[in-house]
Formats: structure tokens, C-alpha cells, sequence
């Protein structure tokens, strides 16, 4: 299964990066391990995560920050990283920037 990492969710990821990276050298090398990590657990089960705003949304396991993404039965589009402690409305707000009427069809489960 194809993983992409859409324009939106490669800019959180540097935002991330710069976050912690100012607050401690190396950390932010330490939080896109914590997400390549992740992304590839999501592989093997897709669609299991809860939806939020249209998305599936993983919470990552060593940061306080959840991936939201679309998939279908050969690919995952990763949309957007973002740090759960931020307020839900900018949350929200960021989400509907990235969802277009034809993304909705694809987070439904592929047929059987």
C-alpha cells in the first residue's frame, strides 16, 4: 500500500520539526522517528482510527500530535500532523481547508 504525504502535512511536519528542535537539539529528529514510526503501523490497519472532520485520525504514541488521513484500498493520503494541544477550532478550520467533496468518498472502508 502507497503512503503520500500531501503538501499540507509535509509543512506540519517542519513545523513540528522547528518546534521541538528549538526546544532541545535533536528532539525534533526524535518526533519524525516518532512519526515514521507510526505511519508504517498504519499500514497494516487502515480506516481503524476514529473519524474527525472527515478524516481518520491517529494519535501519535510519543507526541502529543494525531496524523489524519484518507485512504482506499492501494493508498493512504496523509492530509495533515497536528499538535492536539492546539485549540479545536484552528483545528477544525485547518482540517476543512483540506478536504474537497471528492476526498469524502474515499474514506469510506473499500468494498469487500
Amino acid at each position: 500500500m502507497d503512503i503520500r504525504l500531501l503538501d499540507g502535512a509535509r509543512e506540519d511536519l517542519r513545523n513540528g520539526w522547528f518546534f521541538y528542535e528549538r526546544q532541545s537539539t535533536g528532539l525534533g529528529d526524535r518526533f519524525l522517528d516518532a512519526i515514521e514510526t507510526d505511519v508504517h503501523t498504519l499500514k497494516l490497519h487502515p480506516g481503524i482510527h476514529i473519524k474527525v472532520e472527515g478524516f481518520y485520525r491517529m494519535l501519535i504514541g510519543r507526541f502529543p500530535f494525531a496524523l489524519y488521513y484518507l485512504y482506499e484500498s492501494t493508498s493512504i493520503d496523509i492530509y495533515a500532523v497536528l499538535d492536539c494541544r492546539r485549540e479545536p477550532s484552528w483545528i477544525r478550520s485547518r482540517l476543512s481547508k483540506s478536504l474537497t467533496p471528492a476526498d469524502e468518498s474515499r474514506s469510506a472502508p473499500p468494498a469487500p
